[in-house]
């Protein structure tokens, strides 16, 4: 079973991410290259947030737990749910 992590963007967002944006992204880079992360990305309208998709339950709360995004309030508030995957396709 994998695991989403949905993201509701701060109204501030457009002003704090690009401040905590490389230790987020130095965040993502890592999961990824260890393969607990899958996929992720914004919304068509990043006002609206973004998704990632992560190999286990556990990973995504990790992830979550230090995320500069969510520490330093460039995410107002996060889910994060259980996921059957079907099909994940390239």
């Amino acid at each position: 079973m994998k695991a989403v992590v949905l993201y509701q963007s701060a109204k501030n967002f457009r002003e704090t991410a690009p401040i905590h944006f490389p230790a987020h992204k130095a965040r993502v880079d890592a999961f990824h290259a260890r393969g607990d992360l899958i996929a992720l990305g914004t919304w068509a309208d990043p006002r609206e947030g973004a998704m990632a998709v992560f190999r286990s339950r556990a990973a995504a709360e990790e992830f979550v737990r230090q995320d500069p995004f969510v520490l330093n309030g460039v995410v107002a508030s996060h889910e994060i749910k259980d996921w059957n995957e079907t099909l994940l396709g390239g």
